[in-house]
């Protein structure tokens, strides 16, 4: 086991929500203090095991993804100190200091995520998620692991809209997949307009992306609807897509944490 120092003051309780935000945890297994992730890494299923210990976190499997799952890649420290007075996200960030953005554990997982949360509820996304990963059945001792590219690109696009993907959503995930696999798509190095380039993937899509795949600290979630009505909560104006893109403009380079502490703000989470 790898031992990774932790922040001080370091919040595990959003980290831990977003990676069990799926109640039926195929591919994860939370508990307080606990996490496991199942995935085909470097084309072998892999266990990533991380427990919390005072001031650290001990964790079994690559640096890179631990990072990620825990939220580190992203400092939220400059963001802080540059708006801890600003009258709108300043409450926010004295209710919740240190947030930290939460990651997948491989870019292949962020988009994959992306393309199934496309305009739907995350109830909904859930359920497609849940199916994509049974399709692609990937298992060892009778664990369900995360796919990669080559096991989602053999997924059959009736299978999925057999079980509630649209047929647009289907395409845009298998041509996804299947783009990774052959090496056309490198998400080692992402160009965020070859992301834009492929039918089915728009803005929200390669923002969101960017931001749990990578950590890039200055994503403008100005088309997620629950940014939207944070930031309406926040303000208290109207708002549509273009007002929200306005309105976290002022907020740069530190997007990516402006929508994190929207998102907190409407949990009951403090």
């Amino acid at each position: 086991m790898e031992r990774l120092p932790l922040p001080p003051g370091y919040r595990a309780q959003e980290v831990w929500d977003f990676h069990a935000r799926d109640a039926q945890q195929l591919c994860e297994s939370v508990a307080p203090g606990q996490l496991t992730k199942r995935l085909v890494w470097q084309g072998q299923p892999l266990e990533i095991h991380i427990k919390l210990r005072p001031g650290g976190a001990e964790a079994r499997g690559p640096t890179q993804a631990v990072r990620r799952l825990l939220g580190l890649v992203l400092d939220p420290g400059p963001f802080e100190q540059a708006f801890f007075q600003d009258p709108h996200l300043g409450p926010l960030i004295r209710q919740r200091p240190g947030l930290r953005l939460a990651q997948t554990a491989t870019p292949f997982e962020a988009i994959t995520w992306a393309v199934m949360g496309q305009q739907v509820n995350l109830t909904f996304a859930l359920q497609l998620r849940r199916t994509f990963i049974e399709l692609a059945d990937v298992r060892q001792g009778g664990q369900l692991f995360y796919p990669d590219a080559a096991a989602a690109a053999a997924i059959g696009e009736k299978d999925l809209t057999e079980r509630k993907f649209s047929r647009a959503k289907a395409r845009t995930l298998l041509h996804l997949a299947r783009m990774v696999h052959s090496g056309e798509l490198d998400l080692d190095r992402v160009d965020p307009q070859k992301l834009l380039a492929i039918k089915g993937i728009g803005p929200w899509t390669v923002q969101y992306t960017l931001l749990r795949g990578y950590g890039d600290g200055d994503c403008s979630l100005h088309g997620d609807a629950a940014v939207k009505k944070a930031l309406k909560q926040v303000f208290a104006i109207p708002l549509d897509a273009k007002a929200a893109e306005q309105l976290l403009a002022r907020y740069q380079p530190y997007r990516s944490l402006a929508a994190a502490h929207c998102w907190a703000s409407l949990s009951k989470q403090g």
